[in-house]
C-alpha cells in the first residue's frame, strides 16, 4: 500500500534505521502523522500511543529499545500535536473538541498498521493522555494481545484548593466563548524549555531532560504549550467517565513512579486494583516519564515490557 511520506527528523534521536513516517487522514478529514520502525524477524509491533505534548521522534529512544528486544513499533502524532493538523489559531495551545474524536485518530492508525502489513499480534504501549486514550480503546475492542501504561492520565493531578475552580472554569469558559484560552498558571512555552532539570517534573536523568529540549529547540514546529479550557474540560469528563467503566479481560501491566506530579495517582490504583489480569509496578524514584528516567530505573521496565508482551506470543 501506498502512503504519502512525511518527515521524520532524525538528527537529535535517530531510532531503528528503519524509521519511516507518513500522512494519514482520519475519517473527520484530519490529517495525522505516523511513524513506525520495523525489524527484521519482528515477534510483534508495538502501538505507541504518546502523551499530551509529545511527537513521534521523542520515542525513538523506546523504538531503539524495543527493537533489541525483537519487537516493531508505530508511534502517532495525535491531532492537535507534533506535525498533525493544529486545531485552533494558535498552534502552541493544546486543544481537542471531544475527547473521543482520539478514537478516530486510533482508527487511522489501525489501518495504517494493517495497509503497512506491520508485524502480528499488535500491543499497545500507552504514555500519560495516550493512556487515557488507550484505555478507551482497549474498552471498546483494540485487537491487542496485552496493554501496558506508563503514567496514564487516568485522572489529572490538580491540587485540592484549586480542583473546584479548575473544574469551574472549564466548564464556564468554553460558553463564554473563552473556550480556546489557557487557564490560569499554564503557558505557550512548552514546559521542558521553561523549567530548569532540577526538580522537574518528568525524569530524574540530565541526558533525557536535555534530549527533550534539543528536540524542541531543533524542530520548534513540534512544541506544544498548555492545553485550552475545552480541552481540560473534555479530559476531566472522559477520565470520569472511563473510572466508572470496568477493565477489559486483557493482561496489562501499569508502571507508576513514585514522584508522580502530573497525573491523579488514586486513580490508577483503584483501576489496577480492579484489573482481573492487570498488574501495577511501582518505580522507586520515578517521574512522569518512567521509560525516560535513569537507566537503573528504566531498564526494568524495558524488562517488564518484553516479558509482558512476549509471555503472549509464547503462550
Amino acid at each position: 500500500m501506498q502512503l504519502d511520506a512525511a518527515p521524520l527528523h532524525t538528527d537529535i534521536v535517530p531510532g531503528p534505521s528503519s524509521g519511516q513516517a507518513h500522512w494519514v487522514m482520519t475519517s473527520d478529514g484530519k490529517r495525522i502523522r505516523v511513524g513506525h520502525w520495523n525489524v527484521e524477524g519482528a515477534r510483534g509491533t508495538v502501538l505507541i500511543f504518546p502523551g499530551r505534548t509529545e511527537y513521534i521522534e521523542k520515542y525513538g529512544v523506546v523504538a531503539n529499545e524495543l527493537a533489541r528486544r525483537g519487537l516493531a513499533s508505530l508511534a502517532i502524532d495525535w491531532r492537535g500535536q507534533g506535525l498533525a493538523d493544529r486545531l485552533i489559531d494558535d498552534p502552541l495551545v493544546g486543544h481537542v473538541d471531544s475527547f473521543t474524536d482520539y478514537q478516530k485518530d486510533v482508527s487511522a492508525v489501525m489501518r495504517t498498521a494493517r495497509e503497512l502489513g506491520l508485524p502480528r499480534p499488535y500491543f499497545l504501549l500507552a504514555h500519560s493522555m495516550g493512556g487515557c486514550i488507550g484505555l478507551r480503546a482497549v474498552m471498546e475492542g483494540l485487537p491487542v494481545q496485552a496493554a501496558a501504561f506508563t503514567g496514564p492520565m487516568w485522572g489529572i493531578y490538580l491540587k485540592p484548593q484549586l480542583r473546584l475552580i479548575a473544574t469551574l472554569m472549564a466548564s464556564v469558559m468554553p460558553r463564554i466563548g473563552r473556550g480556546h484560552q489557557l487557564p490560569p498558571g499554564t503557558m505557550t512555552t512548552p514546559y521542558v524549555m521553561a523549567a530548569p532539570f532540577d526538580d522537574n517534573m518528568l525524569t530524574t536523568d540530565p541526558k533525557m531532560f536535555e534530549m527533550m529540549r534539543a528536540q524542541t529547540a531543533a524542530h520548534p514546529e513540534l512544541a506544544l504549550g498548555g492545553p485550552s479550557f475545552v480541552w481540560l474540560r473534555e479530559a476531566l469528563a472522559e477520565t470520569k467517565h472511563l473510572a466508572s467503566r470496568t477493565a477489559p479481560s486483557l493482561p496489562a501491566v501499569t508502571w507508576l513512579g513514585t514522584n508522580e506530579r502530573i497525573v491523579f495517582t488514586p486513580r490508577i490504583h483503584e483501576r489496577m486494583d480492579d484489573w482481573k489480569g492487570g498488574r501495577l509496578e511501582i518505580v522507586e524514584g520515578g517521574e512522569h516519564e518512567v521509560l525516560m528516567e535513569r537507566a537503573d530505573l528504566r531498564m526494568p521496565v524495558y524488562d517488564g515490557l518484553e516479558k509482558l508482551f512476549l509471555a503472549t506470543v509464547t503462550s
